[in-house]
């Protein structure tokens, strides 16, 4: 593993930056998007049973955010519904970056391979390369290659992983705002 890395040469440097961010991103997504943190499972009884409106929600979690709104605001259909959008997007916080290491890491990588390659087929005024410079210059370019495809592999299996969480999560929050719309107007018609 050593050789990769001392191989890789400076091309290390926003590989690394891309690894790194990769696995910040895909951590704290997990993390942000645990059922606890959506909706907590008091909030769900109370959502099927119909009492939402009459506990308190913890404006932790972003259906208790939303019902705190509908309580607070008293809005209509369609304002409930743009900010639960509004809610949903925080979801999504970060993944551009996802988005970007996915695209940049195998292009560090394939720079990397022509930086390597360069530097072995540059010859000054036809002289042979050296066999050393050979090894250096195909090191990097078998080195960055080996780097940006194992960062941009796992970060596409994460993103795939957690766009599969958010649209599930989406999902949940759609009904769970329907069912509350659905509550406001039974209380608005026994009132």
């Amino acid at each position: 593993m050593d050789f990769i890395l001392e191989g890789a040469g400076l091309f290390i440097y926003p590989l690394g930056l891309c690894s790194l961010i990769a696995v910040y991103i895909i951590v704290e997504r997990i993390l942000a998007l645990r059922n606890g943190r959506i909706i907590s499972k008091k909030a769900m009884r109370a959502l099927i049973s119909g009492d939402i409106l009459k506990i308190e929600v913890s404006e932790k979690t972003l259906a208790g955010r939303i019902v705190k709104f509908s309580r607070e605001e008293h809005p209509d259909q369609e304002a409930l519904k743009a900010f639960a959008e509004l809610e949903i997007t925080r979801l999504e916080k970060g993944m551009f970056l996802l988005d970007v290491v996915i695209s940049a890491a195998p292009l560090l990588g394939l720079l990397g391979t022509v930086a390597g390659l360069v530097t072995v087929f540059a010859s000054a005024d036809g002289v042979l390369p050296s066999p050393e410079l050979i090894s250096r210059g195909v090191g990097l370019a078998l080195s960055t290659t080996i780097l940006g495809l194992s960062i941009a592999i796992p970060a596409i299996l994460g993103n795939s992983f957690l766009n599969r969480r958010i649209d599930k999560i989406c999902a949940r929050i759609n009904i769970c705002v329907e069912r509350l719309i659905d509550l406001q107007n039974r209380s608005d018609k026994t009132k």
